[in-house]
């Protein structure tokens, strides 16, 4: 039985793993002919972009692997203070839909189907990642603590959108720029009421993630019912 489950569990993996990688191809195979087509590096960034989105879906599934034994060691808990970091990543790619209707000589509705994949493949990476880390803080934590910290995930996640849309910091800067960095976050926290704008854009973005995260969890698991 317990081979049987692990089988299980290892082909699903595979074949999420497979559906994001051929998702993801599909919007680089878009990227690649617009290139060709337009002559122009438009919309290259995106391909950057997805691979980043990729990075926090690699630390939770190594995570998720490593805490199946129950214990969490320093290097575990490194790799999941990695994945938080590079999270934001993720979801990011939805704001890239802010450039839709700047097609020049591509037509519109080409440009709508590839941010709109791009941030389609970028949602499921992070809500995926999130959904790996939130099954190992609920068997190390408890349910009602795991749910609240996925609720700090989602908000850290969606104030680093912001430092990264707005700001331009990217999640590298935490090593490479660690002091204007957190000077600037520490004036966003000493005066918050200065600063409405960093406010409002996390509060949107929480509860858009937080409400796509419920959707997600809930299909996931109505998914594991129908299984048994």
């Amino acid at each position: 039985m317990l081979v049987r489950l692990r089988r299980s569990f290892s082909d699903r993996r595979i074949g999420v793993v497979a559906s994001l990688a051929f998702l993801s191809l599909f919007v680089v195979a878009m990227i690649v002919f617009r290139v060709l087509y337009t002559e122009s590096s438009e919309h290259t960034a995106i391909a950057w972009n997805l691979l980043l989105a990729w990075i926090p879906f690699a630390l939770a599934l190594l995570v998720y692997d490593r805490a199946r034994s129950g214990v969490v060691s320093p290097p575990l808990a490194a790799a999941g203070v990695l994945w938080l970091l590079f999270l934001p990543n993720a979801p990011y790619i939805v704001t890239d839909l802010k450039h839709v209707g700047r097609g020049g000589p591509v037509p519109v509705l080409y440009d709508v189907m590839l941010l709109s994949a791009a941030a389609w493949t970028g949602l499921l990476l992070g809500l995926t990642s999130l959904y790996l880390m939130h099954s190992v803080a609920r068997r190390l934590v408890g349910a009602a603590t795991a749910w609240a910290l996925v609720t700090g995930a989602l908000a850290l996640s969606s104030f680093g959108i912001y430092l990264g849309r707005v700001q331009r910091w990217n999640s590298w800067d935490v090593f490479v720029r660690p002091g204007p960095l957190l000077n600037e976050i520490a004036a966003g926290v000493v005066h918050p009421l200065s600063h409405p704008r960093p406010i409002a854009v996390t509060i949107l973005f929480t509860s858009f993630l937080l409400a796509s995260y419920l959707v997600f969890y809930s299909l996931v698991r109505l998914n594991s019912l129908v299984d048994e």
